[in-house]
């Protein structure tokens, strides 16, 4: 078996997603950017959303499973008199309503989305990844199938009137919402549309920020490099919201093997998760047993970024 190559840039970054590409798509361009094979996402974005994308490159891929990006924020606009079958402006109409007046009101549009807040039961869309006996809802529902996915529990935490335009006679609401991962905007526009009597779709989407990295942080894929990857990686200290402890160089080679250490600082709660790292780079992540911190997850090659 050939041996992996040795990564120029183990880093996560964060890269602005443009409209009418996928999240795979994404992955490719990075890849072809950095000159690195090994490089993954995390949290999907379909191709008309734009915005926030977290990217794991060589050693940080193994990461992207632990980051507590749970908390969501996005720009939506939200078209009223209409659902599609895909519940954006990519799929052909499904329902259509006439327009109340009401709809264009902004204390109406205010009341209604107060009214989304909160934890709840919503039911995918039917034209998402999520995989039913082994194949993608979308495929199947591509190829004609009637598709009813099971609803999941999902949380709004905030959701925000910005205003209301008027486009050949529908209003255009566009809203801030924060939510829980795994909510689906496309979903949340569906069912506003019908809790306020009327049909809706989702016309434009913006992703702003997943867990602590906000849409400032971004870079733009038409012009990423490995040094300007390098230079503005995230801290994956700060990514994995754990303590960091401190290593010396004797340190680093123990638990390159897997020994346990004992680094200088106060240790968290017997259990605990902890990054070791040793100058701007994490050597592994270990759990805190008996006074010590036994090495759980090692990275031969250290991941760039960390800033204590």
């Amino acid at each position: 078996m050939a041996r992996r190559k040795v990564a120029q840039l183990n880093a996560l970054i964060a890269v602005d997603k443009p409209i009418g590409v996928t999240s795979h798509d994404v992955v490719a361009r990075v890849r072809r950017a950095v000159g690195e094979r090994r490089v993954g996402h995390a949290g999907t974005l379909d191709p008309l959303a734009t915005g926030v994308m977290v990217v794991g490159i060589g050693q940080a891929t193994r990461l992207l499973g632990m980051l507590t990006l749970d908390i969501k924020s996005y720009v939506a606009q939200i078209r009223f008199g209409c659902e599609s079958v895909t519940d954006d402006a990519e799929g052909e109409a499904s329902r259509e309503v006439p327009v109340d007046a009401c709809l264009f009101e902004e204390s109406f549009a205010r009341d209604a989305l107060a009214r989304l807040l909160g934890d709840q039961m919503q039911t995918p869309p039917a034209y998402s990844a999520i995989s039913v006996d082994g194949v993608r809802s979308y495929k199947r529902a591509r190829a004609g199938e009637d598709v009813e996915l099971a609803p999941r529990p999902v949380t709004v935490h905030a959701a925000e009137l910005y205003g209301i335009a008027h486009e050949d006679g529908a209003p255009v609401w566009t809203a801030g919402f924060t939510v829980s991962k795994g909510t689906y905007i496309r979903a949340l526009a569906r069912d506003l549309g019908r809790a306020v009597g009327s049909a809706a779709h989702l016309v434009a989407l913006r992703r702003t920020a997943s867990g602590s990295v906000g849409i400032e942080r971004c870079l733009a894929l038409n012009t990423l490099s490995v040094d300007i990857a390098r230079a503005s990686a995230l801290d994956p200290v700060a990514a994995l919201d754990v303590p960091a402890l401190v290593l010396s160089e004797a340190q680093v080679a123990d638990v390159l093997c897997g020994k346990v250490v004992a680094p200088h600082g106060e240790l968290p709660a017997e259990g605990a998760r902890v990054a070791l790292v040793r100058e701007g780079t994490l050597v592994a992540l270990g759990e805190v047993a008996c006074g010590c911190v036994r090495p759980r997850d090692v990275f031969p090659q250290p991941i760039e970024g960390v800033r204590l």
